[in-house]
């Protein structure tokens, strides 16, 4: 499912407009991005948590050269977590 399907599915599903419905998900989209820039944890209840975790600085290979070690700087990764209604309901 793309962007435009999930729109029409929301837009049937809660009797709106496209407009209004792809509004509404972008005002989601935006409001988790800015949590997360923020490293806050977006928590919806039954479906999942969004979060921001630390990754360290490691040591990595070059693909094309294999004997090249490179290193690999730390940084912040978005992370998903299922909640137990969504495993469950995918697990069907």
């Amino acid at each position: 499912m793309n962007k435009s399907e999930l729109v029409a599915s929301i837009a049937e599903k809660s009797n709106l407009t496209k407009k209004d419905a792809e509004a509404a998900l972008n005002a989601f989209i935006s409001s988790v991005q800015e949590a997360l820039a923020e490293e806050e944890k977006v928590q919806l209840v039954g479906f999942g948590t969004f979060e921001v975790r630390q990754r360290k600085a490691r040591e990595g290979r070059n693909p094309r050269n294999p004997q090249e070690v490179i290193k690999i700087p730390a940084s912040k990764a978005p992370v998903f977590r299922s909640g137990k209604a969504l495993k469950e309901a995918v697990n069907k």
